[in-house]
């Protein structure tokens, strides 16, 4: 690492004493820079002072120190006009156009990202996922193709790892300062927390899809990539003229040195590395304590403005309400109104059941009577003597019964099937819900594999594709809107 620990006396104008006049010089320069107008006559930078409000008497021989001040600290540089040389009092007037350094513009850069920093908000787009694993997947192809193109797979693969890093570093970060802290544990908070636990759900989902699939990338192809590509990334580089660079003696090592850092920091934020584990798996953890946090605080913010009234009268009129129920569904949406989905406990109860499907609700399930014991000591169960009865007629029935349904279920998904094709948007009839539930299951399972093959329950093998756009399914239970997917059938 080479550290030079001298001062920096371009950032000198940002604290000096009449650090507003030098700044505001600056800013007229940088945004000038910004329209490609490079180079400005002091008369320039003149008019553009007397335009601002709180500069209009200001005079030249003002402008001139002020100049002279930045010219010494290295933020312009002066470069005489010979074209304007008419006189030899001309030539000692010295008619300069002025021009910002590179550490000038830099430093103008940052100051206005200073001043943007809370007015731009970082996301959790889940795009960068998807452009980071289809580059990844193109490093075999890429490897053949020329420099130029080379170079440009690499710079667009770091733009969008940096990205990746700058959005979702900025977007947490809100949720750790003192102002959101606040804010978490206010009541005006309790409206929108619906919305950001939503929103950080859905991070969470794609996070775990995507990580998983671009580090089964990256286990595949890092080994190729390490040994070739990246040298060719390294002579792309070279192959690209510098002014300044050309005269440096160490340029070749530097280069290799960041781009096989870079390449170090992708792998360890999907990958596990050293016995370390990834990047992405810390940020699910701090994502899923945020969203534990949200729902903490909200709870004890109601609990709070709920504490000390009595809700004798209210679980009455709760009851009465449930009483007066007019069907299930209603019973239904009343329940989610009042409990919510929080601190869900669910009962098993060892009785013999009517179906041994896992898609039926237990809603659908007849109901169960569960006989109490009392907890005192002098309690004795009554034992009862009674024999075994046979129930083998019933096991073969219900084991009948269940083969019927499942041919049936196999009838319904093998008639979408087209020549080995089966096409989600020609489906035009509306399909009952087993068949939607079947179709959902090999979908995903072929989406979480990371070469798209899935395998149906009646041993079948398929690839599965998506085509631009999306489709509607129709459905007993409602429409469905989901992406183009085709299934294509491998019959071995």
């Amino acid at each position: 690492m080479n550290f030079n620990g001298s001062p920096i006396m371009e950032t000198a104008y940002l604290t000096a004493q009449n650090a507003r006049q030098y700044r505001m010089i600056m800013r007229l320069f940088f945004r000038e820079y910004e329209k490609m107008h490079f180079q400005l006559y002091k008369e320039d930078v003149l008019e553009l002072l007397h335009q601002q409000e709180e500069f209009e008497n200001y005079t030249m021989q003002q402008l001139m120190q002020d100049l002279e001040a930045l010219v010494g600290w290295k933020n312009l540089t002066p470069l005489q006009d010979p074209r304007k040389v008419y006189t030899i009092a001309d030539y000692k007037n010295k008619q300069f156009r002025y021009t910002m350094s590179e550490y000038a513009v830099e430093v103008e850069r940052l100051t206005v990202r200073l001043e943007n920093l809370f007015l731009e908000s970082g996301n959790l787009s889940t795009n960068l996922f998807l452009r980071l694993e289809e580059n990844l997947s193109e490093a075999e192809r890429i490897e053949s193709r020329s420099g130029k193109e080379i170079n440009e797979w690499w710079s667009n693969l770091q733009e969008d790892f940096k990205r990746l890093n700058q959005n979702y570093q900025d977007y947490l970060r809100e949720f750790y300062s003192g102002r959101a802290e606040k804010l978490l544990k206010s009541v005006e908070f309790i409206v929108h927390k619906d919305r950001f636990i939503a929103y950080l759900k859905e991070f969470v989902q794609e996070l775990q899809i995507h990580s998983s699939r671009i580090a089964g990338i990256l286990d595949k192809n890092a080994a190729s990539i390490e040994t070739s590509l990246l040298d060719k990334v390294v002579q792309s580089e070279l192959e690209i003229p510098h002014t300044r660079s050309e005269r440096e003696e160490n340029r070749e090592e530097r280069i290799r040195e960041q781009i096989f850092g870079k390449w170090d920091s992708l792998k360890r934020w999907f990958m596990p590395v050293g016995g370390r584990e990834s990047e992405s798996s810390k940020v699910l953890e701090i994502t899923n304590d945020i969203i534990r946090n949200i729902i903490q605080n909200a709870a004890l913010i109601v609990q709070l403005q709920n504490w000390g009234v009595s809700r004798k009268e209210d679980y009455r009129n709760m009851l009465r309400m449930f009483v007066n129920c007019e069907d299930m569904e209603e019973a239904h949406r009343l329940s989610a109104h009042v409990f919510g989905i929080q601190q869900i406990e669910h009962f098993r109860i060892r009785d013999e059941r009517e179906t041994d499907s896992i898609n039926r609700s237990v809603y659908e399930e007849p109901a169960a009577g569960v006989l109490l014991k009392p907890h005192t000591r002098a309690y004795k169960e009554r034992k009862e003597r009674g024999g075994f009865s046979d129930k083998s007629l019933e096991k073969l029935s219900q084991r009948m019964e269940y083969l019927k349904q499942i041919e049936k279920e196999r009838t319904q998904m093998l008639r979408y099937v087209k020549d080995g094709i089966l096409d989600v948007s020609r489906i035009e009839e509306t399909v009952p819900e087993a068949v939607r539930i079947t179709l959902l299951r090999w979908i995903s399972q072929a989406a979480l594999n990371g070469d798209g093959k899935g395998r149906t329950e009646y041993g079948q093998v398929f690839v599965l594709k998506k085509r631009e756009g999306s489709c509607i399914l129709k459905c007993e239970d409602g429409d469905l809107r989901l992406p183009a997917y085709v299934l294509e059938f491998i019959y071995e």
